[in-house]
């Protein structure tokens, strides 16, 4: 059966009414075409659903069950259609990347992005796992890892430099030697491709005292518990930027080895590079990675520290 949408309108029109009358003039069509509608869908439901009384109508049983079971659907669909008027056509592109890059790293940038692209509408989808591009509807990935995914698209954002940061409560920016960090509890990030022993192996220590420690398997929370003056952890740069610019965050070794990783890829199908947006979000994701690549002065120099190579 095909719905008489037109006619099942009109009766709602008429029994919010009240009135043939005024549902007309809200329609703006005869009071005679309310009627012949409202009798349409009657012939078509084979069952009475208001009648005349005066100048006003009345519901049936019938009516008043059906006026109830409509209402909020058809209150609906007039909300949406309000809404959508003079709606802006915009493009949609989804993001997928982990929650760290998406607090640390995307957040902070992002608003530029939008700002220079009004008409591109940005959905974030912060997660650890990798897309399933097969699957799922998103467009470009920032995936963490070493950068092997055959049959994708694949480039990094560039290698970071991870050190140790902490609160300037827990110790002054290069107010430590290396062999000084076991006295404080160290902060580990337990997903992260650059983990204390690494680092310490590359000070050229073999720390004997038993770690104090608390563990995350999450970088941001890594990061936040720095600030909050937990320990000291061992984390990117790229990810401290806005700690390190505001002095939540200090590098406390005055001296750290350099331990740099490319650890973030942008990552998607090849073919989705023929879309105009994925390649407007690319070219911005390359410009940003340009702009970090020629600051003068890193957030660990800012923060007292001199990596030596």
């Amino acid at each position: 059966m095909q719905l008489p949408v037109r006619a099942i309108f009109v009766f709602h029109a008429a029994a919010r009414a009240g009135s043939i009358s005024r549902a007309a003039e809200e329609l703006g069509v005869t009071p005679s075409a309310v009627s012949q509608q409202i009798h349409a869908l009657e012939i078509q439901l084979g069952l009475s659903l208001m009648h005349k009384s005066g100048r006003r109508v009345v519901l049936t049983e019938a009516g008043e069950r059906y006026f109830s079971s409509i209402g909020d659907e058809i209150g609906r669909i007039a909300e949406a259609t309000a809404a959508i008027r003079g709606y802006r056509s915009v493009t949609a592109l989804t993001v997928r990347a982990t929650p760290t890059v998406s607090n640390k790293w995307l957040l902070p940038r992002l608003s530029s992005f939008l700002d220079a692209h009004p008409d591109i509408e940005v959905r974030l989808d912060g997660t650890n796992e990798p897309t399933d591009f097969n699957r799922e509807l998103v467009d470009i990935e920032i995936r963490h890892g070493d950068g092997r995914w055959p049959g994708l698209f694949v480039e990094g954002m560039g290698e970071e430099s991870f050190v140790p940061a902490c609160s300037p409560k827990l110790a002054a920016p290069g107010s430590l030697a290396p062999e000084d960090l076991p006295d404080f509890r160290l902060i580990h990030s337990v997903k992260s491709q650059a983990q204390w022993s690494r680092w310490f192996a590359l000070a050229g220590l073999r720390p004997e005292t038993r770690w104090r420690r608390v563990l995350f398997d999450r970088s941001h929370m890594a990061i936040d518990a720095a600030s909050d003056g937990m320990g000291i952890a061992l984390e990117s740069t790229m990810m401290m930027e806005r700690e390190f610019a505001a002095g939540r965050l200090i590098c406390p070794v005055a001296v750290p080895p350099k331990l740099c990783i490319v650890t973030q890829w942008i990552v998607c199908p090849r073919d989705h590079l023929r879309h105009k947006k994925v390649l407007t979000f690319l070219d911005w994701l390359r410009e940003e990675r340009a702009a970090r690549r020629d600051l003068r002065q890193a957030p660990d120099e800012v923060a007292g520290a001199e990596p030596v190579s």
